[in-house]
């Protein structure tokens, strides 16, 4: 079964107006805690003239999960951020809706609606992107196997991470974790046993 990483490809900013209040979302990929408060803090001190600035992350996969309703009434904003977030399966993530008060009052339900509206706006503006678990090889052949090679890899789906030429080829490219044993047997069929990828380690990618 294939390992799935989901989360934002980019910082994503979207716009939402509802009864003359202005909603500002923005979305971004953030690595820790400390960087989701780090771009919290930078979006408070840029709309630092709003009446709000609520925000959640969501960490880990679902294991941290923060939010702050920013003078909202309880659970009318950062909730329903956080939950915009969990539905959207999005992980190592932070999205902060700035609110500009229009005088008109929305109630409970309208600030909901306008606050999960906004998020998943942001969302979708940072566009959201699944990586899926690869595995970094590293094949050395000869310079008449690397022609063989070459022509196979991409049969493979391979990633060529970097080439390196002396007196032999040395080849470092990453496969999807589901093709590997049939990558490793290829690699054995054309060697007649005689060559063996090495593995290099794991990571996130996508293609």
């Amino acid at each position: 079964m294939a390992v799935l990483y989901t989360t934002l490809e980019h910082e994503g900013e979207a716009e939402f107006t509802e009864k003359k209040s202005v909603f500002i979302g923005h979305a971004i990929s953030v690595k820790s805690e400390e960087e989701a408060e780090a771009y919290v803090k930078r979006q408070k001190s840029a709309y630092m003239d709003a009446r709000h600035n609520v925000w959640a992350y969501l960490m880990k996969g679902e294991i941290v999960a923060r939010y702050s309703d920013d003078g909202e009434p309880q659970g009318t904003a950062g909730v329903p951020v956080l939950e915009t977030i969990r539905k959207s399966g999005v992980t190592d993530a932070v999205v902060v809706v700035t609110r500009y008060f229009g005088g008109i009052l929305l109630g409970a339900g309208g600030l909901v609606r306008a606050y999960s509206h906004t998020a998943k706006l942001a969302l979708e503006a940072a566009h959201i992107i699944t990586y899926e678990q690869y595995t970094e090889l590293e094949l050395e052949c000869s310079y008449s196997e690397y022609q063989k090679y070459l022509a196979e890899l991409p049969r493979f789906g391979a990633i060529t991470d970097d080439t390196v030429f002396s007196d032999r080829v040395s080849v470092l490219f990453s496969v999807k974790d589901a093709v590997v044993e049939d990558l490793f047997r290829f690699v054995r069929e054309t060697s007649s046993g005689k060559t063996e990828p090495r593995v290099r380690g794991h990571r996130f990618d996508y293609r």
